[in-house]
C-alpha cells in the first residue's frame, strides 16, 4: 500500500487572509456558532451543579491519563473477552494499513460514522487509493465528501455552509435538480441517498467518543441515527479511536454524557447514544475489530504542561466562544481539529516540526477555558507552546529576531520609571502625524503596520495615570470648617 503524501500547509496568517474577505462564510460560521452558543447557555443555566461537574469530569480525565497504560490493557483484555479484536498503531501509516487489510472483502465499499479520528489519519484518501469507496453516512461529513471540502469544526464539519449552498451541492451530485432547500427536503434526500449504502454494504467503520475499560465496550453519541444504523447492519464493524479516549469505568459516563452534548450542540442528551460490546450471535455485527491510535499522544502525555490536552472529549465549545474561530472560520487551521483545541493539539500531534503558527492564533481571552466542559486551560497551554516555538529556533536566530529585541527593548524601558516616562512623552509627540480626526490612529510606518492592517489604534493619552495621579495628589486640600 502507497502511502498517501500529504501537501505543505500554509501557515494560519497566510491561510486566514483570503477567508477574511469571504463574507458568507464569516456570516454561515457567525450564525451557526451564535445559536450554538445559544443553546448552550440555556442548557447549562439549568444546571446548579454545573461547575461541579466540569470539575468532577476534569478529575475522571487527569485519572485517566495518570494510569493511561492500565486502561489501556484493561480496555483490551476485557473487549478481546467479549469477542472483539483489538489492534495496536503506533502511527497514522500503520492504523491506514489495518484497517485496509480489513476492510479488503467489503465489496469495494464500506460505510463510515463520523470520526475525527480518521479525518487525522487520511484514511478516505487511503481506502480511495487501495480501490474501496469510504461513504460517509452523517449528514454534515456527506455534505463535505459530495463538495470535496474539508471538515471546519469538531462538532459540525459543513457549518461553514448555509441551506442554499448545501442545496445546490445535493441537487449536482444526487441529480435532483428541483429539489428544495428547507431542512425536510435535504434530509430525504440524504436519506434516500444513504438507504441503499447501509442495506447493501457489509463493512463500517467508526470512532468512539469513549472506550471503557471496565467493560470493553464503546460509547458513540450521535443526533441522526445513521451511527445506529453502521452498528447494526453491517457484519463487520472496525473502531477506530485514539488512546485518549479511554475511560476508567461505565459509570462515569454518568458525567461526561451529562457534560458532552450540553458543551458540543447545546442538547440535554443525544438523541442517539450506543453502546457495545464485543460480538453476539445473531445480533449486529459478527466481526468487530478496535484500532487504538498513539500517533504521537504518547509525546503529548510525556509533557506535563501540556498533557491536559488529551482531556479533549471533542465537544467544539472552545471554537464556538472563540473570538478568532468566529472570525476565520475552521480551514484557516488547515488542520482536521481548528478552533483553539486545534491550536494546541494540532502542532503537537506534529511534534511542533508544523503548525508552529497556530499557538500565536489567538488573543488569550480565556474564553475557551471559560467554556470548556472538561476545564482543560488551553489559554495556559497556548502559552508554553508558544515558549517550545522560540526554544527550538537557533540562539543566533532569537538574538537577531526583531519582535525579540523589540521586546527586550520594550523590558528596559518598563524597568525604570524615568525611562518609561520618557518614552511616553516621546511617543505623544511621535503619533502626531499618524492620528486622524476621528482620533484613532488608522495606520503606521514600517513594521508597526502590521498592527493597523486590521485594526485601528487608539492614541497614547496626553496624560498618563502616573502624571494625573501626581498632578490631583499635589492640590491643596480643602479644610473643613470647625
Amino acid at each position: 500500500m502507497t502511502p498517501v503524501k500529504e501537501r505543505a500547509t500554509p501557515d494560519f496568517p497566510t491561510a486566514a487572509l483570503p477567508l477574511l474577505h469571504d463574507i458568507q462564510l464569516r456570516s454561515n460560521v457567525r450564525h451557526a456558532t451564535d445559536v450554538i452558543q445559544g443553546k448552550r447557555f440555556r442548557v447549562v443555566s439549568e444546571m446548579p451543579d454545573w461547575q461541579s461537574l466540569r470539575e468532577t469530569g476534569q478529575r475522571i480525565r487527569e485519572h485517566t491519563l495518570q494510569y493511561l497504560d492500565s486502561y489501556l490493557e484493561q480496555f483490551e483484555e476485557r473487549c478481546t473477552a467479549a469477542g472483539g479484536h483489538v489492534h495496536w498503531a503506533r502511527d497514522t501509516a500503520e492504523a491506514n494499513r489495518i484497517v485496509v487489510q480489513m476492510a479488503q472483502n467489503a465489496t469495494g465499499r464500506v460505510i463510515k460514522i463520523k470520526s475525527m479520528t480518521t479525518e487525522e489519519i487520511g484514511l478516505n484518501r487511503t481506502l480511495e487509493a487501495a480501490g474501496i469507496q469510504p461513504v460517509e453516512t452523517d449528514l454534515a461529513e456527506l455534505i463535505i465528501q459530495l463538495g470535496h471540502d474539508k471538515p471546519s469544526h469538531i462538532v459540525v464539519p459543513a457549518l461553514h455552509k448555509n441551506r442554499q449552498q448545501i442545496r445546490e451541492l445535493f441537487a449536482h451530485a444526487m441529480g435532483q435538480p428541483h429539489l428544495g432547500d428547507r431542512p425536510e427536503d435535504l434530509t430525504e434526500a440524504a436519506r434516500l441517498y444513504l438507504r441503499q449504502q447501509f442495506m447493501h454494504t457489509p463493512v463500517a467503520i467508526s470512532g468512539a467518543n469513549f472506550l471503557i475499560a471496565e467493560t470493553g465496550g464503546i460509547c458513540i453519541v450521535e443526533s441522526e441515527g445513521n451511527g445506529r444504523m453502521c452498528l447494526t447492519l453491517p457484519r463487520t464493524l472496525i473502531t477506530i479511536a485514539g488512546i485518549d479516549k479511554v475511560i476508567p469505568r461505565f459509570r462515569d459516563l454518568e458525567v461526561l454524557l451529562q457534560l458532552l452534548p450540553r458543551s458540543a450542540t447545546g442538547e440535554r442528551m443525544n438523541p442517539y447514544n450506543s453502546l457495545w460490546t464485543g460480538v453476539h450471535p445473531g445480533d449486529g455485527p459478527q466481526e468487530f475489530h478496535v484500532v487504538l491510535l498513539d500517533n504521537r499522544r504518547t509525546e503529548i502525555l510525556r509533557d506535563p504542561e501540556a498533557r491536559e490536552t488529551l482531556h479533549c472529549i471533542r465537544c467544539g465549545a472552545c471554537q464556538n466562544a472563540c473570538p478568532v474561530y468566529r472570525q476565520t472560520g475552521g480551514h484557516a487551521y488547515s488542520s482536521v481539529y481548528a478552533g483553539p483545541i486545534g491550536a494546541i493539539l494540532t502542532p503537537q500531534l506534529a511534534l511542533m516540526k508544523e503548525g508552529q503558527s497556530l499557538p500565536y492564533a489567538s488573543s488569550l481571552c480565556g474564553a475557551c477555558y471559560e467554556v470548556c466542559p472538561v476545564k482543560i486551560n488551553i489559554p495556559e497551554v497556548l502559552i508554553h507552546l508558544r515558549g517550545r516555538v522560540v526554544n527550538a529556533r537557533p540562539k543566533y536566530m532569537r538574538a537577531l529576531n526583531l519582535e525579540a529585541i523589540a521586546m527586550r527593548g520594550m523590558q528596559w524601558i518598563f524597568l525604570s520609571k524615568t525611562r518609561l516616562q520618557l518614552a511616553q512623552r516621546l511617543g505623544r509627540v511621535a503619533q502626531i502625524p499618524w492620528v486622524r480626526r476621528s482620533g484613532w490612529i488608522e495606520r503606521l510606518p514600517g513594521m508597526l503596520g502590521g498592527w493597523t492592517r486590521t485594526r485601528d489604534l487608539r492614541p497614547l493619552p496626553p496624560q498618563s495615570f502616573r502624571e494625573w495621579f501626581q498632578k490631583r495628589s499635589s492640590l491643596p486640600t480643602e479644610v473643613p470648617h470647625e
